[in-house]
């Protein structure tokens, strides 16, 4: 036990790496051979048709694929068992779709509004479904004969809303024009946004929006989204590194059908014997909700720097300091204690770290970095911490001018 403790030290950069590359969108995506030909469009009509489009069913098949340039962990933790949260459940959706962010998988999808959504992972024999139906979240993974059960953050927001704590709505863009234009105002001058031409995607015609940094020094090429010429609905995404090789996220639909669902799609009754736990309401929901919001809401926000860019937090504790802007962003957290040294870890960790990191130095003094090919984390010998979507230099550029 306490080797795992000590080991578990030496996990945290690949989490922080991990969790914020999961933050970015999960839009559904493959392209197919060929190149329909479409009247044109300009950026800002496609940004509106995306805005105007009222899909609300859907059900189809496609596969994600990510490639972080991690190496890999297989074996590092050999006495480690499967479980949810604190052991709480394998069906548990906070841990189960973390493991979308590696490897390959196929998923099945199915939604009729924004009650009523299906999420099924197929991974051989095995299958895990997320379903969403009215004020309940239910999640079952066949592996364990587990089932994970939460109320909604809609429902629960509906009780307090009884009670008099009703919470109140955000004012957002009225029409798609306005929404297009918050889009294009919030790229500003560090992002490219132009149509690059048209694409099949599951047989079907596509526009493909292009965005790309303009500012030197971040780690993505480009983020490129297909979108369906006929509905305006989101069917492509895929985000490519500077680094090159495989896209960081290649996720796509295979068949897609916009007819609305069968009612009992959505329907869900535990297995016999199975175990079922009931989650923390103001945790496994919200994440549950959280997931679906990506797979199905087909936003753009998150994808274009400042759209959902929080304020500025203090070095005091109260959150990181945000450094830069655009996609050359870094966060700042000073960790009030010194980086654990990596050659102090257990031996059946130094083989992953030395693949991970590199020694860097600079006028901050000294540290290590860890990277992916989209998220990059400066640990510095004092405890500081950067983190950011941009390439080493670019974080040792900022911890030396933040000295």
């Amino acid at each position: 036990m306490a080797a795992q403790r000590k080991a578990s030290r030496y996990v945290v950069p690949v989490a922080v790496a991990g969790v914020a590359a999961a933050t970015i969108g999960l839009v559904p995506a493959l392209a197919a051979s060929g190149d329909p030909d479409l009247p044109e469009i300009t950026a800002q009509q496609l940004i509106e048709k995306i805005a105007a489009s009222d899909t609300q069913t859907l059900s189809g098949t496609f596969r994600i694929s990510t490639d972080l340039g991690l190496p890999s962990v297989a074996g590092l933790f050999p006495s480690a068992v499967p479980s949810g949260p604190g052991g709480s459940s394998t069906a548990d959706p906070s841990a189960k779709l973390a493991e979308l962010v590696s490897g390959s998988h196929t998923l099945r999808v199915a939604a009729d509004g924004p009650d009523r959504q299906k999420l099924t992972v197929l991974d051989g024999s095995d299958e895990y479904s997320l379903i969403h139906n009215g004020d309940d979240v239910w999640a079952y993974d066949s592996t364990s004969n587990e089932v994970f059960h939460e109320k909604t953050e809609k429902a629960e927001k509906a009780e307090k809303g009884a009670r008099g704590g009703a919470p109140k709505h955000e004012k957002l863009p009225a029409t798609p024009k306005q929404l297009a234009d918050e889009v294009l105002k919030a790229a500003g001058d560090t992002t490219s946004i132009t149509v690059g031409g048209t694409a099949k995607v599951a047989g079907r015609d596509a526009y493909q929006l292009v965005i790309k940094p303009k500012q030197s020094g971040s780690t993505v090429e480009s983020v490129k989204i297909a979108v369906d010429a006929s509905t305006g609905t989101p069917l492509k995404f895929t985000l490519d590194s500077v680094s090159g090789g495989k896209p960081v996220v290649d996720a796509g639909f295979t068949k897609v059908d916009f007819a609305k669902p069968a009612a009992d799609t959505f329907d869900f009754k535990a297995p016999k014997g199975a175990k079922v736990t009931e989650g923390a309401a103001d945790r496994a929901g919200k994440d549950a909700e959280d997931e679906f919001g990506k797979e199905f809401g087909g936003g753009l926000g998150g994808l274009i720097p400042g759209l959902e860019q929080g304020g500025k937090g203090g070095a005091d504790g109260s959150g990181p300091e945000i450094i830069g802007e655009g996609w050359t962003t870094v966060a700042k957290l000073n960790t009030g204690a010194p980086a654990p040294k990596t050659d102090e870890a257990p031996k059946e960790v130094q083989g992953f770290l030395d693949a991970l990191g590199d020694k860097v130095s600079g006028k901050f003094g000294s540290g290590t970095v860890f990277k992916t090919k989209i998220v990059n984390v400066l640990m510095t010998d004092s405890g500081t911490v950067y983190v950011g979507a941009v390439t080493p230099d670019k974080l040792v550029s900022v911890a030396d001018s933040a000295k």
